[in-house]
This record gives structure tokens, C-alpha cells and sequence, in this order.
């Protein structure tokens, strides 16, 4: 099944939940409700005609008046894809985890909470992943500031490029 045909089902089925159905190529869309996600992601999965038995991606981009949360669905059964957006405000960046459809959730919402600040609600182990516990905001958003040093340490790093030209010393 085509993405588009994906999107228009989903469509159907959730009525005003599906905000936006984008067919930009190479890659079109599909824009959910936040709070629908969850039903969502559990129709695509439990719908025979979409048997989306694998979330392969979960991401989370910072466009500055909005954090978007980019769900990738596959079907190794039927051999098709689609993708799902969510837009959330910057300022409380919330949406429900779907830790509790696939599992893989767990890591990469891990990820989206530590570098942009999204919260998963109903995660059961939200915490950092790669950043230290303590480290001060969410470093991939884009009105992140580096602080100049942690614990003591400077984040300063002198640039390799610079050090290997001859003509700078």
C-alpha cells in the first residue's frame, strides 16, 4: 500500500484527528493530533490492511515555533511504510509515549527527551540517555547555550581543522 493510501485510511478512520496529509515527495506525511498518537499507532499496527508490526524511527526536530515528534512505521509483512508527525508547543512539549505498542520507543523517546526536552507521558524509565543527568538543558534545541564549562572541565574545544593548516599557528 502507497503512503498516501496509508494517510487516507487513517483519515477515515480518525476523522479531524489527522490534521494535515502533506504528499511531498520523496517523503509524505501525515500530521496526528497529539493526543490521538497512541490510537493511532495501535490501528496501523492491528489493521490487517497496514500491519505496521515495527516503529524503525522515532525523532524529534526543533523548528523554533514548534517541536515535532517523526514517527517511521514499516510492515515487514507487507513490505510498506509511512510517517507520522506530531507538532507540539516549545514551551511544554508533551505527548504520550509509545513505549506500550512497540518497545523500541523506549530508547529513541529517551533520546528526544534528553537532547530536546519532549516528555513522554506514561514512559516508564524517562531519564537521559546520553547526556549526564545534571547537564543543563537540552542541547539539539535551537535556543540552546553551551555553558563554558561542567563540573569544572571547559566545553571549549580547539578546532582540529585550524590545527593542522600550516599557515596558522
Amino acid at each position: 500500500m502507497e503512503p498516501l493510501a496509508i494517510y487516507q485510511r487513517v483519515k477515515e478512520r480518525f476523522g479531524d484527528r489527522v490534521l494535515e496529509i502533506s504528499e511531498s515527495k520523496p517523503d509524505p506525511f501525515c500530521v496526528i493530533d497529539p493526543a490521538a498518537i497512541v490510537e493511532v499507532a495501535i490501528a496501523l499496527r492491528d489493521d490487517p490492511e497496514t500491519a505496521m508490526d515495527c516503529l524503525s524511527n522515532e525523532s524529534g526536530v526543533d523548528y523554533k515555533d514548534r517541536i515535532e515528534v517523526v514517527y517511521h512505521f514499516f510492515s515487514y509483512q507487507l513490505r510498506h511504510g509511512a510517517v507520522l508527525k506530531v507538532q507540539l508547543p516549545r514551551e511544554d512539549p508533551v505527548v504520550h509515549t509509545l513505549e506500550g505498542v512497540w518497545k523500541s520507543a523506549n530508547w529513541m523517546e529517551r533520546e528526544i527527551f534528553d537532547l530536546l526536552g519532549v516528555s513522554f507521558e506514561g514512559h516508564s524509565d524517562l531519564r537521559r540517555i546520553l547526556m549526564p543527568e545534571d547537564w543543563p538543558g537540552h542541547p539539539l534545541r535551537k535556543d540552546f547555550v553551551e555553558p563554558l564549562e561542567y563540573h569544572g572541565i571547559s566545553t571549549v574545544r580547539e578546532s582540529p581543522i585550524i590545527r593542522l593548516d600550516p599557515k596558522r599557528k
